[in-house]
């Protein structure tokens, strides 16, 4: 059994709670920036006092509302300063928050607020309120539920005023590192939901480690960061713990329309990103290259920096390429990285596998990707690229205090202080994922290098075993094909079936300029068996199957007429397949590229 662990360097708080970061921050530094919230055309600044005071007031109101300690608080709304601050406020009050994804069903809420005994829920919007009151019949404990449209907190604020200040701080200093700080609830690829128990402790933990091994980011001179991704996903969430533990400038945006405007005007040092969202600049950018007739430039732009990228990890840059590089950096790279404020020297990927070609590219062009691995039960990170340690197709190297093995099935098994405790109301389920030395069981196969370098190879209960009894991990071939900027989703089947075979889905807007460009009328629905179309898929698949052996490689695909979304129910809200779904509404496809 491979195994690697990484020292424990830093010192780890054996005592107090996440709020301790922001009364650290007021004590030290009162008029510290700590975010910048969005108003109407532009950003207002919000200091270390001025949040705490928010924060304290809110969660006197909270109080005054009857939450007690260790209550769960029912949090569902899009990325805003104020979830940040009902965040702060509910663990101020002794309690912890449950985040639920605003595009979340009505059937969805129901179970988690059955499930997590909430006593009090915050919502967004009439529509989130519309939502919780269809099911309330479930939610036996739920006593109030206010909506940050109308007032919440202005509500809250009005009800606390009693609260004296010595009666909150007693309450917030009475938290422990064991105690609950968050209940997430995994997306649910399969079956209902689990909610994973996270403590402070967790996140101390977690963010003790990566705030010291990320110091080019969180260190830097006036570092800041937007974020975009839902705050319900603990990705996001570790981002916003460590900027107020770190004192980074945060902003918060939920308009992704929009999300280019928003990071000029915000113009971070850093971002975070799922690999969707950089498959999704890549792709617009070559789309809108091609429109323009500027296609060629772009295109021998993006294999000069994947070919710089890789000559910088040979040691190895050749004259022409380096004279290359600059006109391109002129020509093409400037103006992507303007794109992304200007001032974006790092960003961080998670969720998914990002893949290599996408990685070196954007290296290559000014903009280092650091790619990491985490699940919802490992408080986010267990392993991450760093900016003097990072080896381009891994997700890096375990965090500090963290060891890392690989079973003899060749599934991961971390441990380390960020790994969940178990899960709620749920035993046979957390026995099942840790075991009785603390491992942790991943559920994905890996590989470790020598340097202790982590490389995914796919999902466990994914591999897919052919007819032929050869072994296939779809994840590598997936990734490979929705790096076509055409490609919005693609599903690798082949179980049990004769050779693998794939649906693909396309992507809307990269359609649109496409068709425009090729004189074509139609919507995708129109187009799924176009030859030219169909061609251009090919070439993906061809470039997918060249990293694979025969056995392995896409023998046949169909391109659907439908995209696979969040909202129709085939992807999670972090744009994770829902294969069960998806085998289940297209097994007549499925079947069809067989008979």
């Amino acid at each position: 059994m491979r195994e690697y662990v990484s020292p424990l360097t830093v010192e780890i708080p054996t005592t107090g709670s996440l709020t301790d970061d922001v009364v650290s921050a007021v004590d030290e530094q009162p008029q510290a920036v700590l975010f910048s919230r969005r108003a109407k055309d532009d950003w207002v600044d919000v200091t270390a006092e001025q949040f705490r005071n928010e924060v304290v007031q809110v969660a006197k109101g909270l109080v005054a509302s009857g939450v007690q300690p260790g209550d769960r608080v029912v949090l569902v709304s899009k990325t805003r300063y104020e979830w940040t601050l009902l965040d702060y406020a509910i663990w101020w009050a002794g309690a912890a928050t449950v985040p639920v994804y605003e595009t979340s069903s009505a059937e969805q809420i129901g179970w988690i607020l059955e499930d997590s005994g909430a006593t009090v829920a915050v919502v967004e919007s009439a529509d989130h309120l519309a939502r919780v009151e269809e099911v309330r019949d479930r939610a036996s404990d739920l006593k109030r539920v206010w909506q940050l449209d109308d007032g919440a907190i202005a509500a809250l604020t009005e009800a606390g005023a009693a609260v004296s200040d010595a009666d909150l701080e007693q309450r917030r200093g009475s938290v422990t590192p064991d105690d609950l700080a968050t209940l997430i609830y995994t997306s649910g690829t399969t079956g209902r939901p689990k909610g994973c128990e996270l403590t402070h402790g967790n996140f101390m933990f977690e963010l003790g480690v990566a705030v010291d091994e990320l110091d080019r980011l969180f260190d830097a001179e006036g570092a800041s960061t937007l974020l975009f991704l839902p705050l319900a996903h603990v990705f996001a969430r570790i981002i916003q713990v460590g900027c107020v533990k770190a004192r980074v400038r945060l902003g918060h945006t939920a308009d992704v329309s929009h999300l280019l405007d928003d990071l000029a005007a915000f113009q971070p040092t850093f971002i975070l990103a799922v690999p969707r969202v950089f498959e999704k600049v890549f792709n617009s950018a070559s789309q809108k290259a091609h429109s323009e007739g500027k296609g060629k430039i772009f295109d021998a732009a993006a294999t000069t920096a994947i070919a710089y990228s890789r000559a910088q990890d040979n040691g190895k840059i050749r004259p022409l390429l380096r004279v290359q590089h600059a006109l391109f950096d002129r020509l093409v790279y400037t103006k992507l990285r303007a794109a992304l404020g200007g001032k974006t020297d790092y960003a961080v990927s998670g969720g998914a596998p990002l893949g290599e070609r996408l990685a070196h590219f954007f290296r290559g062009i000014g903009l280092t990707v650091l790619e990491g691995y985490g699940l919802t039960e490992t408080t986010a990170a267990l392993t991450a690229n760093l900016p003097d340690a990072q080896r381009i197709g891994s997700v890096g190297r375990p965090l500090q205090g963290t060891g890392v093995r690989v079973a003899d099935d060749g599934e991961l098994l971390f441990r380390g202080g960020q790994v969940f405790r178990r899960y709620w109301h749920n035993e046979p389920a957390t026995a099942d994922a840790l075991d009785a030395d603390g491992w942790f069981h991943t559920g994905d196969m890996g590989e470790i290098d020598d340097d202790g370098f982590v490389r995914i190879t796919g999902r466990k209960k994914e591999i897919l075993v052919t007819a032929g009894g050869k072994n296939v991990a779809p994840a590598p071939l997936e990734d490979a094909i929705r790096a076509h900027p055409l490609v919005s989703q693609c599903m690798v089947v082949g179980e049990a079936k004769p050779f693998v075979a794939a649906l693909v889905t396309i992507d809307p807007e990269a359609f649109a300029s496409w068709r425009d460009l090729h004189g074509k009328s139609g919507e995708v629905s129109d187009l799924n068996r176009d030859p030219d179309l169909l061609a251009e898929i090919q070439a993906a698949v061809n470039q997918a199957n060249a990293g694979v052996s025969k056995a392995e490689s896409i023998r046949k695909f169909v391109v659907l007429p439908v995209d696979w979304t969040e909202e129709g129910g085939q992807v999670t809200p972090t744009l994770k397949l829902k294969r069960a779904v998806v085998m289940r509404e297209f097994s007549a496809e499925v079947e069809a590229v067989y008979t």
